[in-house]
């Protein structure tokens, strides 16, 4: 494959929480990558929560102060000045899913994932888990409610905002008597509210796929610790450990391993949870690579829980470890997605 010019698109305009996590993840991905020949030559967009776009030769604090702040418009014809072959998107939050990827469509510049209609769709788990139904996905027992509403699910339930990501104000109700105070505090993330009947843990997964060929493959299990008594759930908190003062992600404890591994292709549960995977994938017209939770209850069975259309590079990033177990390197997994990138933009 040719040299290639590479943007990786960094920050968020929502707010310095998605910010922080943005840059964690970029940061993370260019030191994973920076062996890998075909992102080499890179430029950063970083862009910050007042809409200011800046260019800084590297992602140190240093190197982004130095970086002269630039309007949309002026980024825009930077950008275009750059002849940038792919960009890399490492905005976490809704409207950098959305509006910066929208923008990068209207500029034919290719990127990696899922187009914008697709990750607006996803980041609303009501809407997903009914698309993945028609598709014969198993889904929690669910309703979705407004201010006002009345759950009519019996507990044990999950209460959980409609459209925040990363557990957010996610709650598990064991009594009626508890409804009121989990609905609060999941509305405080959200308009729109899902009551769902808790699927009882035999085990929690992830599953990714990623596309080679026009073809899905499906990696292996990404599994996460998961306890009826102690972690019924995965809540904020076991996410993200780490904060800064001001609320920013700035990493995981060293002990982080312990809450999730990597499983061999032979699991068990491996083959109907990739069956589901698949369908998906499909079923929400993602592409290039796609991510699944589902729980997995004391049958075996397995149900869809959301979706995650995410993809860091970076030491540890859930796409490259489950890949490399599987077999593929760091460099082979970059080629193939940046060869599907550029055939299916």
């Amino acid at each position: 494959m040719p040299a290639l010019r590479i943007l990786h698109l960094v920050g968020s305009v929502y707010n310095d929480f998605y910010c922080g996590l943005s840059y964690r993840y970029a940061e993370g991905c260019l030191k994973n990558t920076v062996n890998v020949s075909s992102l080499q030559d890179f430029q950063i967009a970083y862009v910050t929560c007042d809409g200011q776009w800046r260019f800084p030769r590297s992602l140190s604090l240093e190197d982004i102060a130095a970086a002269k702040p630039m309007s949309l418009s002026d980024a825009i014809q930077f950008i275009i000045a750059q002849k940038i072959n792919l960009m890399i998107p490492h905005m976490y939050c809704t409207p950098g899913m959305t509006h910066y990827r929208a923008l990068f469509d209207l500029l034919k510049i290719p990127y990696m994932g899922s187009a914008p209609d697709v990750m607006a769709v996803t980041a609303h788990k009501a809407k997903t888990k009914a698309i993945v139904a028609t598709a014969g996905v198993n889904v929690p027992l669910g309703e979705l409610l407004r201010q006002g509403d009345v759950p009519t699910i019996s507990p044990p339930a999950v209460v959980k905002p409609a459209n925040a990501d990363n557990s957010l104000g996610v709650s598990l109700v064991k009594e009626v008597s508890e409804y009121d105070a989990a609905l609060q505090k999941a509305f405080e993330h959200s308009d729109e509210v899902i009551v769902e009947t808790f699927i009882e843990c035999g085990r929690e997964v992830r599953c990714s796929i990623i596309v080679k060929d026009g073809q899905l493959i499906a990696l292996p299990l990404e599994e996460f610790a998961v306890d009826l008594e102690v972690t019924p759930i995965r809540t904020y908190d076991d996410k993200f450990p780490e904060l800064d003062d001001e609320g920013k992600f700035i990493g995981y404890p060293p002990d982080d391993i312990k809450k999730h591994w990597i499983n061999n292709l032979n699991d068990p549960i491996t083959k109907k949870v990739h069956e589901m995977a698949k369908k998906c994938h499909i079923a929400l017209g993602c592409r290039h690579f796609s991510l699944f939770d589902f729980r997995v209850d004391p049958k075996g069975e397995p149900w869809f829980i959301e979706a995650g259309l995410f993809c860091s590079f970076g030491e540890g990033g859930g796409i490259s470890e489950m890949a490399k177990t599987a077999g593929i390197s760091l460099d082979d997994l970059v080629m193939i997605m940046t060869k599907e990138s550029l055939n299916t933009n």
